[in-house]
């Protein structure tokens, strides 16, 4: 490591399997928060087909590889394995599955002489393979599932009367439990109820990995608690095991599955389990076992099932875990006051001992203001997008600069109260968890939130938090705040006033029909003939005060058109906004500025389905980006230039994030290249991979930068500015009118 003080880490993350994007969330995750005053981040990435890039930063905040691997080979750097000798001293594996933790790529650091995190190869081979793992389980005395195995060779000539006689003499019954015998990740998992069912769940499993065919266990349904519970350990080696997680399933869902792990607001969690201190223990006993007989190092992550009789199964080790925002990792750590940079370090350092490294820092330390910025972050509320607001509130808290801000999460629950929160609430996965362990103690009055912040960063979408009324309350109350005034806000959330307004000035808006709840209760055969005279199929229909894709419906005829409709009625909604699909290139583009706005690079969306879903938008791996979108530069000039004047034209300040099509001279109706504007949204989506990261990334600005920038822009809006004595003491100044 020579005289640099600085340790070079590694963070892997990608690979040649069906994780790689959960490990891209990740390896994103662990850039986030390594310690900038300790270690030196160089993020490598793997492709599927095994190439290996330095990862440009423009590329880290992607939703999703397909975003930006065709462009890896023109704007990244190509490595070879050997050269990682050269580039890092340190491997910090977030990589996942098959030819990651299956001990392959530790093989390939050994040779290297790479110190890396985690498991050695023996213990991640194990613990990769389901059926090799059940066998040394159960000869230790874990208790797992009854099940059997067939091979990868066997899955073409399967026939069920064979299985069936197999499940008949290992005294399985339905429902069973059918799994590739080398995935994580829930991928390619599958709960049969019935014979007829089987076999295709087999083949499924079988071939989850593309190009392979693959053994398949079959398991027994155990019923109980399930559990994971996450094992670390002290400077000395000895097993710590964190609280355990209980997680409970969506109703009508029968396993912990791919979206319900990763998808914000989904599965339930609750840490600590909710059972007996001596049921915890014996979780925690028998985790810590299993560690120990695998010979798993430096972390485990151990799922299970506690049952009614107080028994323990062992369903799944992984010798590595995600590390996702919210994974089970930082959800336990949490518990004891521990934040994702203090865990991570504290993984580093257990391995760096192990291998026998110190890290010189003696001259790491950077100067720190004697005071900082007190940012209070609003995040949850009564809105259909709370679940993505926590993540965007609590994104936001994470990447605030430790240097110069002190951030204060403040949740705001049903009734538009505010709470000051931890960190072990905090990073729950749902604000119903959150909402279930308020404290009334720490019930924050809005009138008093100018005596605990200096600033409050809206976390908030739709309702309150983008309507106006928040704006409002922080107008009385003289706060700055990030965003736009009590007037655009107000106006943007109404998406036909909005339009309304927006073709007054010029600018092209979808035509549409703006339709009352009750007018549509007394002359519903006049307004479907009046909607299909003025439009034509097909129609996209919603709410016109909601985002985030919540109730947005399409409707290729009239049967659908009534449907649709009908859902946004009975949803509560007092109007629905009835659009003409608007056929071009979908496009989503971020803004920056107060009076003189900046239009960053434009994305194009693309979706899957007749529009874009909240699982695209927001479930990793799923949905894409294209940024810049792939148009030639004068069009996406235009582009822009016609963005920054519509956000003028609204009032908007601070940031703000528009939706819109454009249309070519062939797709245009005019016959001249256009852009159309769908939706303007006020306080835009700050979670992880949210474009607007990835757009201004484009442009070398950093995450922490630009929450930077937005708190800075909500000053001057306020006509406050931030000074800074020369004995490094901060105060916050008004600037005279």
């Amino acid at each position: 490591m020579g005289n640099n003080p600085k340790l070079n880490v590694g963070v892997m993350m990608g690979g040649r399997n069906t994780e790689n994007e959960v490990s891209f969330n990740s390896g994103r995750t662990i850039c986030d928060h390594l310690d900038s005053e300790r270690f030196n981040v160089i993020p490598i990435f793997q492709t599927f087909s095994g190439d290996l890039y330095i990862l440009p930063y423009h590329f880290l905040h992607r939703g999703k590889i397909r975003d930006f691997e065709h462009r890896l080979q023109n704007e990244a750097q190509k490595i070879c394995w050997d050269n990682l000798k050269d580039l890092i001293d340190f491997a910090y594996l977030a990589m996942h599955g098959r030819n990651a933790e299956d001990g392959t790529l530790q093989g390939m650091l050994e040779v290297l002489n790479i110190p890396y995190l985690g498991s050695k190869i023996f213990a991640s081979a194990i613990c990769m393979d389901k059926t090799i793992q059940r066998q040394f389980l159960q000869t230790n005395g874990i208790k797992i599932p009854k099940g059997i195995t067939i091979t990868s060779d066997q899955i073409k000539l399967v026939k069920l009367e064979s299985i069936l006689v197999q499940l008949t003499k290992a005294n399985l019954n339905f429902p069973l439990i059918v799994k590739p015998h080398k995935e994580g990740s829930s991928l390619g998992i599958t709960v049969v109820q019935k014979e007829a069912d089987l076999l295709l769940a087999i083949n499924q499993a079988a071939h989850t990995h593309p190009g392979l065919v693959q053994s398949v266990l079959i398991e027994e349904y155990i019923n109980g608690m399930e559990f994971s519970c996450i094992v670390i350990e002290d400077q000395n080696g000895k097993a710590l095991p964190l609280p355990p997680t209980e997680i409970v399933l969506e109703k009508g869902s029968r396993f912990f599955d791919y979206t319900q792990k990763y998808m914000p607001g989904r599965a339930t969690k609750h840490t600590p389990a909710r059972c007996t201190p001596e049921n915890l223990k014996l979780i925690q006993d028998t985790c810590c076992a299993v560690k120990e007989i695998l010979r798993i190092d430096t972390i485990a992550r151990i799922d299970g099932f506690l049952t009614n009789d107080h028994q323990v199964y062992i369903i799944d080790p992984n010798s590595l875990s995600g590390m996702g925002p919210t994974t089970f990792i930082f959800l336990q750590a949490a518990e004891f006051k521990i934040s994702h940079t203090e865990l991570i370090n504290y993984l580093i350092d257990t391995d760096l001992k192990r291998y026998g490294l110190e890290l010189n820092l003696s001259n790491s330390k950077k100067e720190q203001m004697q005071n900082k910025i007190k940012v209070g972050v609003l995040l949850g509320g009564a809105s259909n997008e709370r679940e993505v607001s926590l993540e965007s509130g609590r994104n936001v808290i994470y990447k605030l600069s430790p240097q110069k801000y002190e951030a204060i999460p403040l949740f705001v629950d049903r009734n538009h109260n505010i709470y000051q929160i931890s960190q072990n609430l905090l990073i729950r996965n749902t604000t119903n968890e959150i909402y279930e362990g308020l404290d009334l103690n720490n019930k924050v009055l809005w009138s008093n939130l100018p005596k605990l912040v200096d600033f409050v960063f809206i976390g908030l979408h739709g309702g309150i938090g983008e309507n106006g009324a928040v704006q409002g309350t922080l107008e009385t109350l003289n706060l700055p705040y990030n965003g736009s005034s009590v007037f655009a806000s107000a106006l943007c959330m109404d998406k036909y006033k909005t339009n309304q307004l927006l073709h007054s000035y010029g600018f092209n808006t979808p035509e549409n029909v703006f339709l009352a709840q009750k007018d549509w209760q007394l002359a519903q055969e006049f307004w479907v003939k009046h909607i299909q005279d003025t439009l034509s199929f097909p129609l996209i229909i919603k709410p016109h005060d909601d985002g985030c894709s919540v109730m947005v419906q399409q409707a290729n005829d009239a049967q659908q058109l009534i449907y649709a409709i009908d859902q946004i009625f009975v949803a509560g909604k007092n109007f629905a906004l009835i659009e003409q699909k608007i056929i071009g290139m979908e496009l989503t583009v971020g803004v920056i500025g107060n009076e003189q706005p900046m239009a960053l690079p434009p994305s194009q969306t693309i979706s899957n389905h007749d529009f874009l879903t909240l699982e695209e938008k927001f479930l990793p791996g799923a949905g894409e980006n294209q940024t810049p979108a792939p148009l030639p530069v004068k069009n996406l000039k235009f582009v822009q230039q016609e963005i920054e004047k519509v956000y003028q034209a609204v009032q908007c300040q601070g940031y703000a994030r528009i939706d819109c099509f454009y249309q070519d001279s062939l797709q245009s109706p005019t016959g001249q290249e256009r852009v159309v504007i769908i939706e303007i949204n006020t306080l835009p989506a700050t979670t992880p991979a949210t474009c607007i990261f990835h757009q201004a990334a484009e442009l070398g600005i950093k995450p922490m930068d630009l929450i930077d920038k937005i708190i800075t822009l909500g000053f001057e809006a306020h006509n406050k500015t931030i000074v800074v004595e020369p004995n490094k003491s901060l105060t916050i100044k008004s600037i005279p009118h």
